[in-house]
């Protein structure tokens, strides 16, 4: 089996501000008409923003997502002289929108609002940065007094992208999220295959072990996250772009996407792609100890491939191997989320939300609890001397080069930031046709359209 080492020598060099966020270009489209006033604030100018009357003895209520109340509860022990209230919802995750819909209620209601949202997604601040039918933003800049001064400065390279608007951030990013191929050496060992490089690697195992091994899986596209988010976008698929000018175009032409469309159906029909979802029991049940590898996010280690409830994957079985990409092209890669902490300009003690923040994505408790690569760049080398010595990892020797060289390549092209979510499209039109006998090919003029009535939904022209 070929090593895993050196191959991100084929890298082209670029700027490490586009290593770890999608065209920042998209941001023209949020900073239009954005505005931080509007709110029946006291014109606090310590914020830089309207604030009501600041209480240091205030509670703040933490919306987390259920992954995320570990750290919610590490802050509420770790500093008691702060009253915590920790409420739990989806995440806004797989495009539900619950995070602004919860915002929206309490606009209207002129209440209500939660002093910290955590969010799966990297696109609220096409919404959340700006007024809303009179109401103010409800993210609360950061840079202008609500974190401590040069903190924000402590980030990855382009890790803030999806957030700044006019110079302004705000939001606190938890976790990078760049796709690798996550496989099973020691199932690779045992079989004698090689491990895959490229797109054309991966098809081509997927015949091998269809033939030879009737059963096993190579992944699944059974949700968005996978389907669209890992597979699409680390294709270089032009589905779902935005220019500087703000106009949407969706290319179901170019030859990245009808190559994934084409591979998607032909691993779907040979069996080693499933529609099981990997965040549902039948995946479990049916694929914990018949999955050879599966391309996904840095996430995937404590969400599938560590935790017990899905692979449980043993300490010295599973490696992280470079991303994969198109035979003769340059390597690059797809980010699956990543996810932002939100503080409310509506708080009445901003100094505990900053705080918080801090503490969430580089405090003491956030190289243990942060699932994914950390978007703090202290917090993510400490991470990652975690991961390397911890004896988990079969390439333990090379996993910190491919994460790293993996974070440092996300293709530009996919419109990470538009404020509409490209997954419910997969979930409505795709996944039904493929579990009724069909294929993705079948259903691309859908797709598309779908994608152009949801861009003209939201503001966007479409080209």
């Amino acid at each position: 089996m070929p090593t895993q080492q050196g191959r991100f020598t084929r890298f082209p060099r670029l700027p490490r501000a586009i290593g770890v966020a999608a065209a920042a270009a998209t941001l023209v489209l949020i900073a239009t008409g954005c505005s931080t006033g509007g709110g029946e604030g006291t014109g606090d100018s310590r914020y830089g923003f309207p604030t009501v009357e600041q209480d240091a003895d205030s509670a703040i209520t933490i919306l987390v997502d259920a992954d995320r109340s570990a750290i919610a509860e590490a802050f509420q022990a770790d500093n008691p002289d702060i009253k915590v209230n920790i409420e739990t919802y989806d995440g806004n995750s797989g495009g539900t929108n619950s995070f602004q819909t919860k915002i929206s209620l309490a606009d209207a209601a002129g209440e209500g609002w939660p002093d910290v949202v955590w969010s799966g997604q990297v696109n609220d601040a096409s919404w959340a940065a700006k007024e809303l039918n009179g109401a103010q933003a409800f993210a609360a800049p950061l840079n202008l007094g609500v974190t401590e001064d040069g903190w924000l400065d402590g980030y990855t390279a382009g890790a803030l992208d999806p957030v700044t608007v006019d110079g302004n951030v705000y939001g606190a990013r938890d976790n990078l999220a760049p796709v690798v191929f996550w496989y099973n050496k020691a199932m690779f060992d045992e079989f004698g295959y090689d491990v895959p490089e490229t797109w054309e690697d991966y098809e081509a195992l997927s015949d091998k072990l269809a033939a030879e091994h009737p059963g096993y899986v190579l992944g699944s596209i059974g949700d968005p996250f996978t389907a669209v988010l890992t597979n699409m976008w680390s294709a270089q698929a032009p589905i779902y772009t935005v220019d500087a000018d703000g106009n949407f175009s969706t290319d179901f032409t170019d030859d990245h996407t009808t190559r994934m469309i084409a591979l998607m159906d032909h691993m779907f029909a040979n069996g080693t792609l499933t529609l099981d979802g990997l965040f549902t029991p039948d995946w479990a049940a049916n694929h914990k100890d018949t999955t050879l590898g599966i391309p996904g996010p840095t996430w995937f280690i404590g969400a599938v491939i560590q935790n017990p409830d899905s692979l449980a994957a043993e300490a010295g079985t599973w490696a992280a191997g470079a991303p994969l990409h198109w035979e003769g092209e340059d390597v690059n890669t797809g980010n699956v989320g990543g996810g932002f902490w939100y503080g409310s300009s509506h708080s009445a003690n901003l100094d505990a939300v900053g705080k918080f923040l801090q503490y969430a994505t580089s405090g003491p408790q956030s190289v243990k609890l942060i699932t994914g690569l950390p978007a703090y760049e202290s917090t993510a080398s400490e991470w990652l001397d975690v991961q390397v010595d911890s004896g988990y990892w079969a390439n333990a020797d090379q996993f910190k080069d491919v994460v790293t060289g993996a974070a440092s390549h996300i293709w530009p092209g996919w419109g990470a930031t538009l404020s509409f979510s490209s997954e419910p499209a997969w979930a409505e039109i795709v996944a039904p046709a493929l579990a009724a006998g069909g294929t993705i090919e079948s259903v691309v003029d859908e797709w598309k359209t779908r994608y152009e009535n949801d861009a003209t939904v939201n503001g966007y022209t479409v080209k």
